[in-house]
Protein backbone atom coordinates (compact mmCIF):
# COMPACT_ATOMS: atom_id res chain seq x y z
CA UNK A 1 0.00 0.00 0.00
CA UNK A 2 1.13 3.76 -0.69
CA UNK A 3 2.06 5.67 1.71
CA UNK A 4 0.97 8.86 2.63
CA UNK A 5 4.54 10.99 1.44
CA UNK A 6 5.80 8.17 -0.79
CA UNK A 7 5.33 10.36 -3.98
CA UNK A 8 6.53 13.93 -2.20
CA UNK A 9 9.55 11.68 -0.95
CA UNK A 10 10.45 10.48 -4.27
CA UNK A 11 10.59 14.39 -5.76
CA UNK A 12 12.38 15.75 -3.15
CA UNK A 13 15.36 12.96 -3.19
CA UNK A 14 15.05 11.52 -6.53
CA UNK A 15 14.63 15.31 -8.59
CA UNK A 16 17.89 16.60 -6.67
CA UNK A 17 20.29 17.53 -8.41
CA UNK A 18 23.04 16.46 -5.99
CA UNK A 19 23.52 13.05 -4.70
CA UNK A 20 19.64 11.52 -5.00
CA UNK A 21 18.19 9.86 -1.96
CA UNK A 22 15.10 7.89 -0.54
CA UNK A 23 14.80 7.65 3.29
CA UNK A 24 15.04 4.04 4.66
CA UNK A 25 11.76 3.41 5.54
CA UNK A 26 10.47 2.60 2.00
CA UNK A 27 12.46 -0.29 2.33
CA UNK A 28 10.43 -2.08 4.28
CA UNK A 29 6.79 -2.68 2.43
CA UNK A 30 5.71 -6.47 3.23
CA UNK A 31 8.23 -7.69 0.33
CA UNK A 32 11.24 -5.53 1.96
CA UNK A 33 10.25 -6.58 5.71
CA UNK A 34 10.21 -10.10 5.00
CA UNK A 35 13.56 -9.89 3.54
CA UNK A 36 15.08 -8.34 6.46
CA UNK A 37 13.64 -10.84 8.37
CA UNK A 38 16.55 -13.20 6.40
CA UNK A 39 19.21 -10.73 6.72
CA UNK A 40 18.89 -11.15 9.96
CA UNK A 41 19.57 -14.80 10.20
CA UNK A 42 22.78 -14.37 7.32
CA UNK A 43 26.29 -15.33 8.50
CA UNK A 44 28.00 -11.96 7.87
CA UNK A 45 25.04 -9.82 9.57
CA UNK A 46 26.10 -9.99 13.15
CA UNK A 47 23.55 -7.18 14.52
CA UNK A 48 20.33 -9.38 15.63
CA UNK A 49 21.84 -12.09 17.06
CA UNK A 50 24.46 -9.94 19.50
CA UNK A 51 21.11 -8.08 19.90
CA UNK A 52 19.51 -11.31 20.97
CA UNK A 53 22.49 -12.62 23.32
CA UNK A 54 22.38 -9.90 25.49
CA UNK A 55 18.86 -10.35 25.64
CA UNK A 56 18.85 -13.85 26.75
CA UNK A 57 21.46 -13.52 29.26
CA UNK A 58 20.52 -9.85 31.19
CA UNK A 59 16.79 -9.18 30.14
CA UNK A 60 15.22 -11.06 33.00
CA UNK A 61 17.66 -9.48 35.58
CA UNK A 62 16.94 -5.95 34.39
CA UNK A 63 12.85 -6.33 33.93
CA UNK A 64 12.80 -7.61 37.48
CA UNK A 65 14.24 -4.39 38.90
CA UNK A 66 11.89 -1.74 36.70
CA UNK A 67 9.20 0.20 38.69
CA UNK A 68 5.80 -1.80 37.98
CA UNK A 69 3.20 -1.78 36.89
CA UNK A 70 4.74 -1.07 33.36
CA UNK A 71 3.25 -0.56 29.98
CA UNK A 72 5.85 -1.01 27.20
CA UNK A 73 5.99 0.61 23.61
CA UNK A 74 8.04 -0.49 20.78
CA UNK A 75 9.28 1.45 18.11
CA UNK A 76 10.23 -0.37 14.99
CA UNK A 77 8.95 -3.54 16.32
CA UNK A 78 8.85 -5.60 13.34
CA UNK A 79 7.83 -8.93 14.53
CA UNK A 80 8.33 -8.72 18.05
CA UNK A 81 11.13 -12.22 17.88
CA UNK A 82 13.69 -10.35 20.38
CA UNK A 83 10.96 -8.69 22.10
CA UNK A 84 9.84 -12.22 23.65
CA UNK A 85 12.77 -12.46 25.41
CA UNK A 86 12.01 -9.20 27.59
CA UNK A 87 8.13 -9.69 27.86
CA UNK A 88 8.07 -12.83 28.84
CA UNK A 89 9.69 -12.16 32.11
CA UNK A 90 7.43 -8.48 32.29
CA UNK A 91 4.40 -11.40 31.96
CA UNK A 92 4.95 -13.41 34.68
CA UNK A 93 5.39 -10.35 37.26
CA UNK A 94 2.33 -8.82 35.73
CA UNK A 95 -0.34 -7.93 33.03
CA UNK A 96 1.19 -5.95 30.33
CA UNK A 97 -0.12 -3.95 27.59
CA UNK A 98 2.58 -3.99 24.78
CA UNK A 99 2.71 -1.73 22.09
CA UNK A 100 4.19 -2.34 18.84
CA UNK A 101 4.81 0.78 16.87
CA UNK A 102 5.63 0.37 13.09
CA UNK A 103 5.19 1.62 9.59
CA UNK A 104 4.74 -1.78 8.30
CA UNK A 105 1.71 -3.16 8.46
CA UNK A 106 2.85 -6.77 7.40
CA UNK A 107 4.93 -6.54 10.43
CA UNK A 108 2.69 -5.95 12.97
CA UNK A 109 0.50 -8.41 12.03
CA UNK A 110 3.53 -11.01 11.89
CA UNK A 111 3.78 -10.07 15.58
CA UNK A 112 0.42 -10.57 16.21
CA UNK A 113 1.19 -13.98 15.33
CA UNK A 114 4.26 -14.22 17.08
CA UNK A 115 3.13 -13.07 20.21
CA UNK A 116 -0.18 -14.65 20.09
CA UNK A 117 0.42 -17.52 22.32
CA UNK A 118 1.23 -15.13 25.54
CA UNK A 119 -1.87 -12.57 24.40
CA UNK A 120 -3.99 -16.12 24.77
CA UNK A 121 -2.61 -16.79 27.91
CA UNK A 122 -3.80 -13.80 29.59
CA UNK A 123 -0.25 -12.38 30.41
CA UNK A 124 -0.24 -9.47 27.58
CA UNK A 125 -2.55 -7.39 25.87
CA UNK A 126 -0.72 -6.46 22.24
CA UNK A 127 -2.31 -3.63 20.29
CA UNK A 128 -0.47 -2.54 17.35
CA UNK A 129 -0.25 0.71 16.05
CA UNK A 130 0.61 1.06 12.60
CA UNK A 131 2.37 4.60 13.08
CA UNK A 132 5.24 6.70 12.43
CA UNK A 133 7.36 6.15 16.13
CA UNK A 134 6.61 9.99 17.78
CA UNK A 135 3.30 9.66 16.58
CA UNK A 136 2.81 6.22 18.07
CA UNK A 137 4.24 6.93 21.41
CA UNK A 138 2.20 9.92 21.85
CA UNK A 139 -0.79 7.89 21.36
CA UNK A 140 0.84 5.04 24.06
CA UNK A 141 1.09 8.03 26.65
CA UNK A 142 -2.40 9.37 26.13
CA UNK A 143 -3.34 5.59 27.07
CA UNK A 144 -1.37 4.98 29.84
CA UNK A 145 -3.01 3.98 32.95
CA UNK A 146 -2.62 6.13 36.20
CA UNK A 147 0.13 5.04 37.70
CA UNK A 148 1.38 2.78 35.26
CA UNK A 149 5.43 3.19 34.21
CA UNK A 150 6.40 3.49 30.76
CA UNK A 151 9.17 1.31 28.88
CA UNK A 152 10.08 2.27 25.62
CA UNK A 153 11.54 -0.34 23.72
CA UNK A 154 14.31 0.57 20.92
CA UNK A 155 16.14 -2.83 19.51
CA UNK A 156 17.80 -3.89 16.63
CA UNK A 157 20.50 -0.14 16.16
CA UNK A 158 17.47 1.72 14.11
CA UNK A 159 18.76 4.32 16.11
CA UNK A 160 21.60 4.14 13.69
CA UNK A 161 19.31 5.38 10.56
CA UNK A 162 19.36 8.68 11.94
CA UNK A 163 22.57 11.23 11.20
CA UNK A 164 23.76 12.17 14.59
CA UNK A 165 22.00 15.25 14.96
CA UNK A 166 18.89 13.93 14.37
CA UNK A 167 19.58 10.93 16.06
CA UNK A 168 20.07 12.70 19.39
CA UNK A 169 17.07 15.52 18.44
CA UNK A 170 14.93 11.51 18.60
CA UNK A 171 15.68 11.00 21.57
CA UNK A 172 14.93 14.44 22.97
CA UNK A 173 11.75 14.14 20.88
CA UNK A 174 10.99 10.48 22.74
CA UNK A 175 12.05 12.23 26.74
CA UNK A 176 9.40 15.02 25.78
CA UNK A 177 6.48 12.36 25.70
CA UNK A 178 7.94 10.38 29.14
CA UNK A 179 7.20 11.09 32.71
CA UNK A 180 10.57 11.08 34.93
CA UNK A 181 11.40 7.83 36.06
CA UNK A 182 10.17 6.18 32.61
CA UNK A 183 12.65 3.96 30.90
CA UNK A 184 14.10 4.02 26.99
CA UNK A 185 16.08 0.21 26.07
CA UNK A 186 18.22 1.84 23.40
CA UNK A 187 20.73 -0.64 21.15
CA UNK A 188 23.19 0.57 19.12
CA UNK A 189 25.86 -1.00 16.70
CA UNK A 190 29.50 0.21 18.00
CA UNK A 191 32.54 1.09 15.47
CA UNK A 192 33.88 -2.51 14.25
CA UNK A 193 36.60 -3.35 11.17
CA UNK A 194 35.46 -2.02 7.87
CA UNK A 195 35.53 -5.40 6.62
CA UNK A 196 33.29 -6.81 8.76
CA UNK A 197 30.84 -3.88 8.45
CA UNK A 198 31.25 -3.95 4.91
CA UNK A 199 30.14 -7.83 4.57
CA UNK A 200 27.54 -7.17 7.02
CA UNK A 201 25.80 -5.10 4.32
CA UNK A 202 26.58 -6.82 1.43
CA UNK A 203 26.67 -10.98 2.16
CA UNK A 204 27.40 -13.32 -0.14
CA UNK A 205 24.14 -14.72 -0.82
CA UNK A 206 23.28 -11.63 -1.87
CA UNK A 207 20.29 -11.08 0.28
CA UNK A 208 20.69 -7.21 1.17
CA UNK A 209 21.41 -6.54 -2.59
CA UNK A 210 18.04 -7.94 -3.20
CA UNK A 211 16.57 -6.12 0.00
CA UNK A 212 18.08 -3.22 -1.61
CA UNK A 213 16.79 -3.17 -4.50
CA UNK A 214 13.21 -4.16 -3.68
CA UNK A 215 12.73 -0.25 -3.46
CA UNK A 216 12.91 0.13 -6.69
CA UNK A 217 10.42 -2.79 -7.28
CA UNK A 218 8.03 -0.87 -5.13
CA UNK A 219 8.06 2.06 -6.96
CA UNK A 220 7.14 -0.05 -9.85
CA UNK A 221 4.59 -1.69 -8.41
CA UNK A 222 2.89 1.23 -6.54
CA UNK A 223 3.16 3.75 -8.77
CA UNK A 224 3.73 2.44 -12.37
CA UNK A 225 7.75 2.99 -12.44
CA UNK A 226 10.18 1.05 -15.04
CA UNK A 227 13.33 0.30 -13.49
CA UNK A 228 15.25 -2.28 -14.57
CA UNK A 229 16.69 -3.49 -11.57
CA UNK A 230 19.26 -5.33 -13.70
CA UNK A 231 20.61 -2.04 -14.64
CA UNK A 232 21.20 -0.91 -10.85
CA UNK A 233 24.09 -2.19 -8.86
CA UNK A 234 23.75 -2.77 -4.75
CA UNK A 235 26.53 -1.11 -3.13
CA UNK A 236 27.52 -0.62 0.71
CA UNK A 237 30.25 1.74 1.45
CA UNK A 238 32.03 3.28 4.57
CA UNK A 239 32.50 6.47 5.31
CA UNK A 240 35.22 6.57 7.84
CA UNK A 241 34.26 10.46 8.41
CA UNK A 242 31.19 9.96 9.41
CA UNK A 243 31.59 6.54 10.87
CA UNK A 244 28.46 5.42 9.14
CA UNK A 245 27.56 2.50 6.30
CA UNK A 246 25.75 4.00 3.24
CA UNK A 247 23.41 1.92 1.23
CA UNK A 248 23.44 2.97 -2.02
CA UNK A 249 22.08 1.44 -6.14
CA UNK A 250 23.82 2.87 -8.51
CA UNK A 251 23.39 3.00 -12.31
CA UNK A 252 25.18 0.81 -14.35
CA UNK A 253 24.52 3.34 -17.42
CA UNK A 254 22.82 6.62 -18.17
CA UNK A 255 19.17 6.26 -18.46
CA UNK A 256 15.66 7.77 -18.12
CA UNK A 257 13.12 6.22 -15.72
CA UNK A 258 9.37 7.01 -15.90
CA UNK A 259 7.04 6.93 -12.67
CA UNK A 260 3.93 8.16 -14.12
CA UNK A 261 1.76 7.75 -10.90
CA UNK A 262 4.09 10.43 -8.86
CA UNK A 263 4.55 12.26 -12.24
CA UNK A 264 8.21 11.90 -12.58
CA UNK A 265 10.92 11.31 -14.99
CA UNK A 266 14.37 10.59 -13.46
CA UNK A 267 17.78 11.06 -15.46
CA UNK A 268 20.73 8.88 -14.41
CA UNK A 269 24.27 9.32 -15.60
CA UNK A 270 26.44 6.00 -15.74
CA UNK A 271 27.78 5.27 -11.73
CA UNK A 272 25.15 7.80 -10.19
CA UNK A 273 23.87 6.41 -7.53
CA UNK A 274 20.55 6.66 -5.04
CA UNK A 275 21.66 6.58 -1.61
CA UNK A 276 18.60 4.57 0.12
CA UNK A 277 20.20 4.32 3.66
CA UNK A 278 22.77 5.34 6.57
CA UNK A 279 23.77 3.08 9.12
CA UNK A 280 26.11 5.23 12.06
CA UNK A 281 28.03 3.52 14.22
CA UNK A 282 28.57 4.62 17.62
CA UNK A 283 31.35 4.71 20.67
CA UNK A 284 30.25 3.01 23.70
CA UNK A 285 30.99 6.53 25.58
CA UNK A 286 29.20 8.62 22.95
CA UNK A 287 25.87 6.79 23.49
CA UNK A 288 25.91 7.86 26.86
CA UNK A 289 27.24 11.61 26.83
CA UNK A 290 24.02 11.58 23.87
CA UNK A 291 21.55 10.12 26.42
CA UNK A 292 22.07 12.84 28.94
CA UNK A 293 22.33 15.31 26.53
CA UNK A 294 19.22 14.46 25.91
CA UNK A 295 17.45 13.62 29.16
CA UNK A 296 18.10 11.10 29.98
CA UNK A 297 20.47 8.97 32.80
CA UNK A 298 22.24 5.20 31.75
CA UNK A 299 21.30 3.22 34.87
CA UNK A 300 23.27 0.78 33.03
CA UNK A 301 24.80 -0.93 30.05
CA UNK A 302 25.45 -4.61 28.19
CA UNK A 303 28.22 -5.39 25.40
CA UNK A 304 28.54 -8.54 23.60
CA UNK A 305 31.85 -9.65 22.94
CA UNK A 306 31.19 -11.47 19.82
CA UNK A 307 30.36 -8.75 17.43
CA UNK A 308 30.88 -5.69 19.31
CA UNK A 309 27.08 -4.32 19.97
CA UNK A 310 25.82 -1.96 22.98
CA UNK A 311 22.26 -2.40 24.74
CA UNK A 312 21.98 1.14 27.49
CA UNK A 313 19.22 1.50 29.80
CA UNK A 314 18.15 4.58 30.13
CA UNK A 315 16.04 6.83 32.90
CA UNK A 316 14.08 9.55 32.30
CA UNK A 317 15.59 12.04 34.49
Amino acid sequence: MEEPNFVEDLHAGLARSGQKELPSKYLYDEVGSALFEVICVVPEYGLTRADTRLLKQHAAQWVERLPAPVTVAELGSGTSKKTRLILEPLGRRQSTAYFPIDISAAALAQCARELGELSELGAMQVVGLNMEYLAGLREVAARRPPGNHLLILFLGSTIGNFDRQQGESFLRGIRQILLPGDHLFLSADLVKPEAALLSAYDDTAGVTAAFNKNVLCRINRELGGDFDLKRFDHVARWNTTDRRIEMHLRAREAMEVTIPKAALRVRFQAGETIKTEDSYKYELSEIVAMAQRSGFVCEQQWVDPEWPFAQSLLRAG
